[in-house]
């Protein structure tokens, strides 16, 4: 998993209430089980109209939200069934960061897992940062993981909170099987000695 630092990029706004799972991947990109090429499908029901063409009202297909890397939501995103190709979905398109007042717990954990900072601020500050993000390709947010500020493009500031644990695996670049890769030399020293006092194990 690529570590999480210092995000500068491009945010875009999405000011929906209830965004499910199904409106990030629809159900007919479910069929694979790899990470990566799910980011055509991210919003697929409002990217794309029935012919395929894209549309151009959604905020994803205007030029200067094509290479956005963070998205402003509103509450209770990531909602519905518990698929964990919706956080590959956005990751695949290239969004490291979803800032919204709340989060499906589902969602919100395998963010975390996936390398994703899903941060949750007060309506009021999703307010400003949706204002910001409204401004096309000066919506610039950096988001800062070790001090935990989000800095605008105006040079305002926003704090945030964040488990520290949670925070550590992202610094770190650490997903589950990272966690247990570091405790390796433990668990080699723990089979060996298994393997000497039980060697019919």
């Amino acid at each position: 998993m690529d570590k999480f630092t210092t995000l500068t990029g491009v945010a875009a706004p999405l000011p929906m209430i209830n965004v499910d799972t199904d409106m990030i991947i629809p159900k007919q990109f479910l069929k694979t089980i790899k990470r990566t090429g799910l980011g055509v499908g991210l919003f697929s029901e409002m990217r794309y109209d029935e012919d395929g063409a894209e549309n151009p009202d959604f905020v994803l297909n205007k030029p200067a939200y094509k290479g956005a890397r963070i998205l402003v939501a509103g509450e209770n995103f990531g909602c519905g069934s518990s698929r964990e190709h919706a956080p590959w979905a956005l990751l695949d398109f290239g969004i490291r960061c979803v800032i919204a007042p709340s989060y499906a717990d589902i969602f919100y954990n395998n963010c975390f897992k996936n390398g994703i900072l899903p941060i949750t601020l007060p309506q009021e500050e999703i307010d400003k940062l949706m204002d910001d993000a409204s401004r096309g390709a000066n919506a610039t947010l950096t988001v800062d993981l070790e001090a935990q500020i989000i800095s605008g493009p105006d040079g305002g500031t926003i704090a945030f909170e964040i488990d520290p644990f949670r925070k550590h695996c992202l610094l770190n670049g650490l997903d589950d099987i990272g966690l247990t890769m570091e405790k390796e030399r433990h668990i080699a020293g723990f089979e060996e000695k298994v393997g000497t006092a039980r060697p019919w194990v």
